[in-house]
């Protein structure tokens, strides 16, 4: 199944929040990504309907299995893009924001590389 880059960054922020605090709810996600609560409410339904989250009764999300490989995946990217970027002098937070836009898109050969890559630079 193809994962479109707006489900794909809605999970990497369920796991970045589940990682800062533990528990995540809707409105974390809200204040996270600076949308609205209804795209918010209707990614959630979406994503839950494809089983990549669940949300208990007190309105608290996981993420499935499935999910969690996902952003997990996209959430590495990020880092080691980040962290590919810094290292060739781009301003920490530019190097984030187009990490966010590359990680989607790279294929998986390509990233493979620039892990290699970066494991032998000195300082990361």
């Amino acid at each position: 199944m193809t994962i479109h880059k707006s489900a794909e960054d809605y999970l990497e922020s369920i796991l970045i929040l589940h990682e800062r605090i533990g528990q995540v709810r809707s409105i974390d996600i809200v204040n996270e990504m600076e949308v609205t609560k209804p795209s918010v409410s209707i990614a959630m339904k979406k994503l839950r309907e494809n089983g990549y989250i669940l949300t208990d009764r007190d309105g608290y999300i996981t993420l499935t299995e499935q999910g969690y490989a996902v952003a997990s995946r996209i959430y590495e990217r990020h880092r080691v893009l980040t962290a590919l970027l810094i290292s060739i002098g781009v301003d920490e937070e530019i190097a984030a924001a187009d990490a966010c836009k590359i990680e989607h898109d790279l294929s998986d050969q390509t990233f493979a590389k620039i892990k290699e890559h970066i494991g032998s630079l000195p300082g990361i």
